[in-house]
């Protein structure tokens, strides 16, 4: 059984660079528009307090989770988008405030969980190690769409180690949700990590294989660049295919961004 310690730790790393990003920024800063269509700076923050409350009450009230889940059947299309859009009305320093205390809440139950837990959630149940990945993934990615809007570079670190591990692990995940059957075989996965440490997933002997930066492979699960933005090799068709489709996150497939060069 893993120790979720690890990967708690890291997301609590995640959160805390994302906070002094966003600490001392302005009224009009918040305003600012990101790269998700219809969504401002505040809408990011909101919807990363949303998602930090919803896996706060599977891990401590799955009773008020299932509230939840009935409401997000009850309007699938725009369930999500409206926790953003409530979040986003609020004053900057209560938002600010609120994402703060809801993921410190969740930090602690996470860590007080008893080993083996399983929570529920919008997919599959989650472990402890399992919820705090998911939630390091979308610190991240939206963090990278405030850093855009803000025309501020954030340098990778290898607490992507868990988004490139979710990324490889949602492979067929990714194949089920646009209506494919996913490959029968492993593929062979060989990232650089930004340290120039060598991350690999799978048999050495596979023939299907992807390689190249962890960035690279991060910044396309989480459909934060196009394929034809990005420095990764696909060899054999069923990995060529998997990098037209491939998402880390739950829900259905998005829309992902534009090319650089048809983006100008």
């Amino acid at each position: 059984m893993a120790d979720p310690t690890p990967v708690i730790d890291d997301l609590r790393a995640e959160s805390e660079e994302l906070d002094r990003l966003t600490a001392e920024l302005s009224p009009a800063q918040w305003a600012l528009p990101t790269p998700a269509p219809g969504w401002t700076l505040a809408h990011q923050i909101a919807h990363l307090a949303w998602t930090d409350r919803s896996a706060l009450l599977a891990v401590t009230d799955t009773g008020a989770f299932r509230t939840l889940v009935e409401k997000a059947l009850a309007a699938p299309d725009s369930f999500v988008d409206q926790g953003a859009e409530d979040g986003a009305r609020l004053p900057p320093a209560e938002l600010l405030a609120g994402w703060r205390a809801g993921r410190d809440a969740l930090d602690r139950a996470l860590r007080a969980a008893p080993p083996g837990s399983r929570f529920p959630w919008y997919g599959p149940p989650m472990s402890a190690a399992s919820m705090a990945t998911a939630r390091l993934m979308e610190t991240w990615a939206h963090g990278l769409d405030i850093a855009d809007a803000l025309g501020v570079a954030r340098p990778p670190t290898d607490r992507l180690r868990h988004v490139a591990r979710l990324g490889v692990r949602t492979r067929d995940f990714a194949h089920t949700v646009h209506g494919l059957t996913p490959p029968a075989g492993e593929f062979r996965v060989e990232l650089q990590a930004p340290s120039g440490e060598m991350w690999t997933y799978g048999p050495e002997d596979a023939p299907q294989r992807v390689t190249g930066p962890a960035l690279d492979f991060c910044l396309l699960v989480t459909q934060r660049a196009h394929r034809a933005d990005l420095a990764l090799t696909a060899t054999g068709p069923d990995a060529d295919r998997w990098l037209d489709i491939a998402q880390a996150f739950a829900g259905p497939p998005g829309t992902g961004r534009p090319p650089q060069e048809a983006a100008r």
